[in-house]
């Protein structure tokens, strides 16, 4: 008989804690308020998966997380992996930045051993609510040998999804989460199956630990649109080492836009373009001249993605063809 894996869950809030006033309240109802011993024990079958132990590091919606709470999240994880009594951790977490946590714990961690980031679209309370069964199938892909050297893993509805690519791309519904080549298995009767694996260096093969990590450089972000202009650009330049450009299309920049953001890059910002469509490759050199402006490209990173990456990035070098380098490898 093969000897149950031991799981640390770790609390930190968002709509798998809430609690809605009746029933139907699938999308309004107040967010973190279960711990997360109330949470595992509205699902006894999970016991069955693994040992579990569970502590509550944060209480809170994951819109108010920030680059603190990541090394607060990345440090105590990092810790529970080094333990030669903890197999894998799970951390439950509001859906709304699960992407960007799950893919700075991809990028900083030190370890094989899974991790899996879950959530839910729908709070405990609530009908057909997908909190106890995304749970209980986080679970079992972290308890799973199966899971171990994959990186962070993100777990929705039924799928397995890699951190450095899954992305909410719904308000509301419970099949929110999705990548852009797929999901790299699914979760059966509380089995994953895998049908591939991250195609990009994670984890052990990234320069970067958190337990190296004190604090980060200021990165932002700027969505293109039509009446964007160059004062503003200015504004959030200002205080920034970095600047991730959500531009249209393939990342294209407005014509009064390109000097303000070469200025910028004069100054020592680096200056990224990104797209704002949601998928696809932002081609260096390609719709703008970026290695005459100064300029680095994302790859296929979403914006949000692409930020974490530059922050780790800086916190080692500015050269700017390294910088280039790493949106190409991780």
């Amino acid at each position: 008989m093969t000897a149950k894996a031991n799981l640390v869950v770790i609390g930190t809030g968002g709509t798998i804690a809430g609690q809605g006033k009746a029933s139907v309240n699938t999308s309004s109802y107040l967010c973190s308020v279960l711990g997360i011993d109330e949470i595992l024990g509205t699902i006894p079958e999970a016991a069955k998966l693994a040992n579990l132990r569970a502590e509550q590091l944060l209480q809170t919606g994951s819109e108010n997380f920030n680059n603190a709470h990541l090394l607060a999240i990345g440090r105590r994880v990092a810790e529970l992996l080094a333990r030669d009594d903890v197999d894998g951790v799970v951390v439950t977490h509001g859906t709304d930045t699960i992407e960007e946590t799950a893919y700075f714990l991809h990028l900083t961690l030190k370890s094989a051993k899974p991790v899996v980031v879950v959530g839910s679209m729908r709070p405990p309370s609530a009908m057909s609510s997908d909190a106890a069964l995304n749970l209980y199938d986080a679970l079992a892909v972290a308890a799973h040998a199966s899971s171990r050297g994959l990186g962070t893993l993100v777990v929705a509805n039924n799928e397995i999804h890699t951190a450095r690519d899954v992305v909410k791309g719904n308000s509301f519904k419970l099949d929110a989460f999705c990548s852009p080549y797929g999901a790299l298995g699914v979760v059966i009767e509380g089995v994953p199956r895998y049908y591939r694996r991250p195609a990009r260096a994670h984890t052990l093969d990234t320069p970067w630990s958190i337990d190296a990590l004190d604090t980060l450089p200021k990165v932002d972000i700027v969505y293109a649109y039509g009446a964007l202009d160059a004062d503003t650009l200015d504004a959030i330049t200002a205080n920034a080492r970095g600047l991730i450009y959500a531009g249209t299309g393939n990342g294209n920049v407005a014509g009064h836009l390109i000097n303000p953001l070469r200025v910028a890059a004069r100054r020592g910002v680096h200056v990224v373009r990104a797209s704002r469509t949601g998928s696809g490759v932002v081609l260096h050199n390609g719709a703008q001249p970026d290695d005459e402006f100064g300029w680095l490209t994302v790859d296929d990173q979403a914006p949000q993605k692409a930020r974490l990456l530059l922050t780790l990035a800086l916190t080692q070098t500015s050269d700017r063809e390294a910088l280039q380098a790493a949106f190409e490898r991780y």
